[in-house]
């Protein structure tokens, strides 16, 4: 005969149970993705930080080579403009048209190639000829050349970002470090000085 007074244990979980559980799990995932965002951005920015570098040591490696720095008719070029990549091509060695600066052939840069538009070089169709140099962002790099060759160089980025002189030296390369120019604020500005 059976006793009906005795209980015997539910199996699983109550509502309030998984109420709490979701709720920690949700503030776990909630701290992770920004701890993770954060990540994101400083590897962004380290990045930056590098192809920057390299493209400020290529053209003074350039320099060393040529006793010139190259000439690309602006002080102040941009890697996605027509002077930047201009620029891009001679420091590559993939220097086209009857003025060849690079006449050795010399390879000062070589960056990673971008994929959609973000975070290295871009190559025309044919791959014989750089087209863009992008930030991780998907923004270009802007570099300022001490064309007068008096080692100072005034370098005015706008967008809240103060600007520099810089004594000493024959090239500055600089990213904003966001996705649009608008966003832009010291904090996030990545340079080679």
């Amino acid at each position: 005969m059976k006793n009906p007074s005795i209980t015997h244990p539910q199996k699983g979980f109550t509502l309030v149970e998984l109420l709490v559980v979701i709720a920690i799990i949700a503030v776990l995932a909630a701290a992770g993705f920004a701890g993770g965002t954060a990540a994101m951005n400083k590897a962004r920015k380290v990045t930056a930080q590098a192809a920057a570098t390299s493209l400020a040591t290529a053209i003074e490696q350039f320099y060393t080579e040529y006793s010139a720095l190259p000439d690309v008719g602006a002080s102040a070029v941009v890697t996605n403009g027509a002077t930047g990549v201009t620029l891009l091509n001679i420091l590559a060695g993939l220097e086209p048209g009857p003025t060849i600066q690079n006449d050795r052939k010399v390879r000062f840069l070589s960056l990673k190639e971008a994929k959609n538009n973000k975070d290295g070089l871009v190559f025309n169709s044919t791959g014989t000829a750089i087209t863009n140099l992008f930030d991780p962002w998907g923004q270009p790099y802007y570099v300022s050349l001490d064309d007068d060759y008096d080692e100072r160089i005034a370098v005015a980025p706008g967008n809240g970002i103060p600007t520099s002189n810089l004594n000493g030296r024959r090239v500055a390369v600089y990213s904003f470090g966001v996705k649009t120019l608008a966003d832009a604020k010291p904090s996030t500005f990545v340079k080679t000085w």
